[in-house]
């Protein structure tokens, strides 16, 4: 509840500080301030203090689970401000605004997973959702930009709507929108309709295939470092959100849709990273290497055991620490496309070796974050009867190799003249601080993973 708390009347401060705060700076800082302080509170509150106790009537539960993911969404997004809160100057003339709406996410975050009520479940996904879709056509002046907004408003209206059908067909069966139902042995077909239905939408949220046909296209038009934090923490949000709903509420019924999740799972893995090596435009390959992230997340939906809920929180941390450092440095630079990284690492030595600590991360090289995340996924995998599944991951894994690789080598083994701005000494050293949190964390994943116990 604090983590809430803090980030909702946070969003109302941001909202109406451009009226007390004209320099941008002071706006940045508060912002800052105020995330910090957002941070603190939700580590109270995993130690077990509480600065509220409101009765949500059991349709929220703030479990270790739910508050350990709060406080790395909360975490990553502050390394996102630290990084990029410049950036946000150069969308528009409503910076503060943008802050605010970030913070609503993050609430919708916290609502998202922590919910015990399938209505909570909709308004967790829609406060999240809402405030992305004006962020996305943010840059008003970029058709591509409101072309991107429209699509997604679009697609993400349609997804809802699956959602809201599969929850009233539940509740058709159940009587009830808490989560946690038990099933007679004769599972009733209104449940199983609505199962798939929020699966369904569910997918879509998190860019699963074969609903994620509008992730290359929103990525791609959204103002980069919009599509940082869209690729990142609200990635990883939706996935905390789908694995509580199917644990909970669909647990009793696994049988019924374990293959349908693994073959979700296999096909977003294949069509994430085949396409990906197609991509001449380095932001596209992120987009569609977020779709095959996408499918090793789905494999912790597949298992849910407790190796599962480990990984997907480290998944979570790893995943998006790389990404918004990649993204950071892809702002900067004048030309996305590969051959615009040429010669990088002549001009920038030491962006480049930070960049590709990042990138064997995300490809799942051993001593970094990004290697026993995917161990962990796979090791579920295994635990949970799918030894096939475990295997065709790891050949997807391979293929993502080529791809990473190919940016290491268009720095490091080819010529051109990459240009690159606005990388003050701060940013460098924060930059190097997330290549060594992923470092840490591949070498120390307890440091992370026992705050679910202790």
């Amino acid at each position: 509840m604090n983590a809430l708390i803090f980030s909702a009347v946070s969003g109302v401060i941001m909202m109406f500080s451009s009226f007390l705060l004209n320099n941008k700076n002071s706006v940045r800082v508060l912002a800052h301030v105020l995330l910090l302080a957002t941070i603190i509170a939700n580590i109270f509150e995993l130690r077990g203090i509480s600065f509220f106790h409101i009765d949500t009537r059991g349709m929220l539960e703030f479990d270790r689970f739910a508050l350990l993911f709060t406080l790395v969404a909360n975490v990553c997004t502050f390394a996102f401000f630290l990084l990029s809160s410049r950036d946000l100057e150069k969308i528009g003339n409503h910076y503060s605004d943008y802050f605010s709406l970030l913070f609503f996410i993050l609430a919708g975050i916290v609502v998202s997973s922590s919910f015990k009520s399938l209505l909570m479940l909709f308004l967790g996904i829609e406060i999240l959702s809402i405030p992305l879709y004006i962020l996305t056509g943010s840059d008003k002046r970029n058709l591509k930009s409101n072309e991107a907004s429209l699509k997604y408003f679009l697609m993400g209206s349609f997804s809802t709507g699956l959602m809201l059908m599969g929850i009233a067909l539940i509740y058709g069966a159940t009587g009830t929108f808490q989560t946690g139902i038990t099933v007679a042995e004769k599972v009733p077909v209104l449940l199983i309709t609505g199962m798939m239905l929020l699966l369904f939408s569910m997918s879509f949220k998190v860019s699963a295939a074969p609903f994620h046909f509008w992730t290359p296209d929103v990525y791609d038009g959204a103002p980069t470092v919009v599509t940082s934090f869209m690729a990142t923490v609200v990635k990883a949000a939706g996935f905390i959100a789908f694995m509580r709903l199917f644990a909970e509420e669909f647990g009793s019924i696994r049988p019924e849709w374990k293959l349908l999740v693994g073959i979700v799972a296999a096909v977003t893995l294949f069509i994430g990273n085949i396409t990906a090596v197609f991509q001449q435009s380095v932001k596209r390959m992120l987009a569609y290497s977020s779709i095959s992230q996408a499918g090793f997340m789905m494999l912790a939906i597949y298992s849910l055991s407790n190796d599962a809920k480990e990984g997907l929180i480290l998944y979570a941390a790893a995943y998006s620490l790389a990404t918004i450092g990649i993204f950071a440095v892809l702002v900067r630079m004048k030309d996305y496309t590969f051959e615009g990284f040429n010669g990088f690492a002549k001009q920038q030595p030491f962006l480049a070796g930070i960049l590709v600590v990042f990138l064997l991360s995300l490809a799942g090289i051993p001593l970094t974050a990004g290697f026993l995340s995917k161990f962990y996924m796979l090791k579920a995998t295994i635990d949970g009867g799918s030894l096939a599944l475990a295997i065709f991951a790891v050949l997807m894994a391979a293929v993502s190799v080529y791809y990473y690789f190919r940016l290491i080598q268009s720095m490091y083994f080819k010529t051109g003249n990459a240009t690159i701005s606005g990388t003050t000494t701060g940013f460098k050293y924060t930059l190097a601080a997330l290549a060594g949190i992923t470092i840490l964390l591949g070498i120390f994943p307890n440091l992370l993973t026992n705050w679910l116990y202790f």
